[in-house]
């Protein structure tokens, strides 16, 4: 009999300590994963529930800031080239589901994947916010390639603040270190002029602002006038239809990087581009007369990439392209 009652007693502590346990676990639940936040972004204010898991971007830098931040996506949109995934974030994206391509994604596709939060652009994204928005939580950006502006909004939606702004500071960081080494190597040569030249099958383009002007401008780097005064109009893709315009890419160093997206696209971009750098106009300009030319640039890490992670390559790139020697 007291066998028996000293086994009931226990029983009835488990019982407790067992309740005890639910309790705790089910507050502290309801504490981490009920919390509700307000995210304001470019079309609007949207309200999230919790931390989000599973995670959709719809344009590249998206895809590239959620891997910096530690999230890997359930689904993305496909690469512009290297399809479907970029070399150089492709390891870190073996599991996630292409969900079509960046202008057009596949609503039901993302559906199926069962989204908390889903990150897309205004730019790309705007007539189908509404229908995105009935399948999760949906936050935007203005444009594609203004990647802090990504790292703001995703690092607010997902909880990850504190990771996001000290990848933004390390930026900044990488930004006042190349000032510098750039200042010991070229000497009075820094701060020079840059242009960003893109030749297509009927046109040329300048990135004065974009991806890759934006990242130069921080760095140092100066706009020639004819472009900064385009940059202060709210244009950053300068786009060129006459030899007569060339001028305007005159600059101490120009960058060049190429097109092979479309085939027969990249086959007509070269052929502009042999009609345009024979031209006169091409040969006056400073950085082709001094030999300041740099055509192998990837155009993944310079344009097409748009995030953090290839923004840090593209500095990186641009110390071997200027033979900058990093000071201890």
């Amino acid at each position: 009999m007291k066998k028996l009652s000293k086994m009931l007693v226990i029983a009835v502590a488990m019982i407790f300590v067992l309740a005890a346990c639910g309790n705790g676990s089910s507050s502290s639940s309801t504490k981490e994963d009920g919390k509700t936040i307000e995210v304001k972004h470019a079309m609007g204010t949207t309200k999230i529930k919790g931390t989000p898991k599973r995670v959709v971007t719809l344009y590249q830098g998206a895809t590239d800031v959620s891997v910096a931040l530690g999230v890997k996506p359930v689904g993305a949109v496909e690469s512009w080239t290297q399809k479907p995934k970029y070399d150089y974030i492709k390891k870190d994206l073996k599991d996630t589901k292409i969900v079509g391509q960046e202008p057009s994604p596949n609503l039901e596709e993302i559906s199926k994947l069962k989204p908390d939060l889903i990150v897309a652009s205004k730019v790309r994204n705007e007539k189908q916010y509404e229908q995105l928005s009935k399948i999760a939580p949906t936050v935007t950006v203005g444009t594609v390639y203004k990647f802090k502006d990504t790292l703001d909004v995703m690092g607010k939606s997902l909880g990850k603040e504190k990771k996001a702004n000290e990848l933004k500071q390390n930026y900044e960081n990488k930004v006042e270190q190349f000032k510098k080494d750039a200042k010991a190597s070229l000497g009075d040569k820094w701060p020079m002029s840059a242009s960003v030249v893109n030749f297509r099958p009927d046109h040329t383009r300048i990135y004065a602002g974009g991806f890759a002007g934006d990242i130069l401008h921080d760095l140092g780097f100066k706009r020639p006038e004819a472009q900064q005064k385009e940059v202060d109009k709210g244009k950053d893709i300068i786009q060129l239809t006459s030899k007569e315009s060339i001028s305007m890419m005159n600059a101490d160093h120009i960058f060049i990087f190429k097109s092979d997206t479309i085939p027969n696209d990249a086959k007509l971009a070269k052929k502009t581009k042999e009609e345009w750098t024979s031209s006169e106009q091409w040969k006056n300009l400073d950085a082709v007369k001094n030999g300041h030319v740099s055509e192998d640039i990837d155009e993944i890490t310079w344009n097409m990439a748009g995030g953090y992670t290839s923004s840090i390559k593209l500095i990186d790139d641009l110390y071997k392209k200027l033979d900058i020697k990093k000071q201890s």
